[in-house]
């Protein structure tokens, strides 16, 4: 069903199957007064100041995958754009509309996840063992070196996505989870603190095929200051 959806809004959009691949959906703007219409479009975050800033990825790899992340936003504005129009004419039964609904979480978090990536570069220091975060990490793997075993486990598994280190939200527990594509594998309201891209694109164009190396050099550049930024403000309550 999922992949008939998909089928039916991929042709309504002429898309060709491959608009995570090429930037954008290439269909005419469309002007719509539904109260599903949003007022601002999401805005496409500039992330050029890592570049030559991160040791083991070069520029040229970064660059390529800020304008994969560009394609996400620009997707995602356009399917909320078009999603708007179909309410405003009422067409929302219709199997467009709930093609383009399917798609809507594999942008949108597409979109998401990169920003979590980007984000979290910038190497600091590792916060010493009294900071909470390490308290947390401890509390739920025994050690620091335990929990980076398990992420870096779910990081090497067979298969495309993302491994994510979660907050989850019934009793507050550390878990590492791997996301399939985009949109499958999150833990519901659970709030994520370090996001690692596992897809090809991140890496296969420096190391090839060897990913274990790629998780070395990421873990060299992890910006620590924003991963307890995250943690605090979970703590807090603001997720």
């Amino acid at each position: 069903m999922r992949s008939f959806l998909y089928t039916a809004a991929a042709a309504a959009l002429m898309c060709g199957g491959n608009c995570h691949a090429e930037g954008p959906l290439e269909v005419k703007p469309e002007t719509a007064t539904s109260t599903a219409t949003s007022k601002e479009r999401y805005e496409v975050k500039n992330f050029d100041h890592l570049l030559g800033n991160i040791p083991g990825l070069n520029d040229d790899l970064l660059k390529m995958h800020f304008k994969l992340y560009k394609g996400y936003v620009d997707n995602s504005n356009l399917l909320l754009q078009k999603l708007a129009a179909l309410d405003a004419k009422k067409e929302n039964r219709s199997p467009e509309f709930a093609g383009l609904k399917h798609m809507l979480g594999w942008e949108f978090d597409g979109m998401l996840l990169h920003e979590y990536y980007f984000e979290t570069f910038g190497k600091s220091t590792l916060p010493n063992e009294e900071h909470p975060l390490m308290k947390k990490i401890k509390a739920d793997y025994g050690s620091y070196d335990n929990w980076k075993a398990d992420f870096v486990a779910t990081g090497l598994m067979r298969g495309i996505g993302w491994a994510i280190a979660y907050i989850e939200p019934k009793e507050g527990r550390l878990v590492n989870v791997w996301i399939n594509e985009h949109d499958l594998g999150h833990l519901a309201g659970g709030t994520p603190l370090l996001v690692m891209d596992v897809f090809e694109h991140a890496y296969i164009t420096q190391y090839g095929l060897d990913r274990a190396k790629y998780i070395d050099i990421f873990f060299e550049n992890i910006n620590w200051d924003v991963v307890s930024k995250r943690f605090s403000s979970r703590a807090m309550g603001q997720n």
